[in-house]
């Protein structure tokens, strides 16, 4: 079987990045992006900042105590979605396959293609025609999987490039601290840490067996890992991707109010759905069908989100803007697309951390006790 050629493609910085190239002046300071309130919390940061220190999900008021002359930016998601996207489309259009894996992050699959191209090469001119296209600083890692490329470019970034041959996968595996594998959660690492495995070569050391009896399958994806072994395969970015859900009212309505619960009540159940499934979108449709079986269709770009908040309001907006005829209602739809992997990126606006936090909550109760168990007050006593 031939040899595996994944690049691993990296925004360094990313939300940062897009500030600075807006903002020449903020070159080479600490910038804090996130609330810019006590309440606030770190989405991103410069390299500068996090020499003291300071990362990602920090509190805003950790982050001052330790860079107190951080410049703090409250951040704009459609900027940073509009770049994304331009990263995407100019990856899609010179290499065979490509996943975008998150807002920052893409994984490339070159297999085959060292025929025509010198992969490291091709790599190398593909992060300069980015660079020079787009202003913004982007490293890669090249290598044999996707786990062993991913773990190439945290290691050479910012702004760095690495390949990672077969023959020295373990070699650069085995130094390395455990918490650098990917996938691998702050209760885990406690876990092996406590036990005495803080190194990949530890770790790699340690029986199958022994790997199910701590940590179940899991520790076998791990033990996996350690070794430099992924099959997992680079899943082809499809633009389309997407969920959606819609409702056929037993008797046709003009009921307004009863209508936008109805999208409360369904946009809730996406946005369970995505933040499930990790992922977040960037796009959101809304359909109605008249009685008379006309159907109308109004969508929007949004900021990648998977925030029920967010998009309940967006879905209501693009519900008045479509209901114009006043004319009785047979079906309402809502679809979110232009998914892609990811987290939600909370406090780029001062109050997502209430809302994140009670995301969060609710999402425990329906994991707990099933999709149903928990919703709004104004969608209980819907009856369609």
């Amino acid at each position: 079987m031939a040899e595996k050629h994944i690049i691993h493609m990296d925004q360094d910085s990313f939300f940062v990045s897009v500030e600075v190239h807006k903002d020449s002046s903020l070159a080479g300071k600490p910038v804090i992006i996130g609330g810019t309130s006590d309440r606030g919390v770190v989405a991103s940061c410069s390299y500068e900042a996090r020499k003291f220190g300071v990362h990602s999900a920090m509190s805003s008021r950790m982050a001052k105590l330790l860079c107190p002359h951080a410049i703090f930016i409250k951040g704009n998601m459609d900027a940073y979605s509009q770049a994304s996207q331009e990263i995407t489309e100019i990856l899609r259009s010179r290499v065979p396959l490509i996943e975008k894996a998150s807002i920052d992050e893409h994984y490339i699959d070159m297999t085959g293609m060292d025929r025509f191209h010198g992969t490291l090469q091709y790599a190398h001119e593909l992060r300069q025609t980015v660079i020079r296209e787009t202003g913004l600083p982007i490293s890669f890692g090249l290598s044999v999987n996707k786990t062993v490329s991913k773990m190439a470019t945290n290691e050479c970034k910012p702004n760095g490039e690495l390949n990672v041959k077969q023959a020295e996968v373990q070699p650069f595996l085995n130094p390395l601290s455990i918490r650098k594998i990917p996938g691998l959660g702050e209760k885990t690492f406690m876990k092996l840490s406590d036990m005495g495995i803080k190194k990949i070569f530890t770790l790699s050391q340690i029986h199958p067996d022994q790997m199910i009896s701590l940590l179940g399958k899991n520790g076998l994806s791990l033990l996996e890992k350690a070794k430099g072994i992924d099959q997992s395969a680079v899943i082809p970015y499809q633009e389309q991707k997407s969920i959606g859900t819609q409702c056929t009212f037993k008797a046709d309505t003009i009921d307004v109010e009863t209508i936008n619960n109805l999208i409360t009540s369904m946009v809730m159940d996406l946005g369970f759905e995505l933040r499930q499934k990790q992922k977040i979108a960037a796009c959101i449709t809304v359909t109605i069908r008249y009685s008379n079986f006309e159907d109308v269709t109004k969508q929007a770009t949004i900021s990648y989100t998977s925030m029920d908040a967010v998009l309940i309001r967006k879905a209501k907006d693009l519900f008045k803007q479509l209901y114009q005829k006043r004319m009785l209602i047979r079906l309402v739809g809502v679809r979110l697309s232009n998914l892609v992997n990811g987290f939600e990126q909370i406090d780029l606006y001062e109050n997502s951390q209430e809302q994140y936090n009670l995301c969060q909550a609710m999402d425990k109760i329906r994991q707990r006790f099933g999709g149903k168990a928990i919703t709004m007050a104004s969608v209980l006593d819907l009856k369609i």
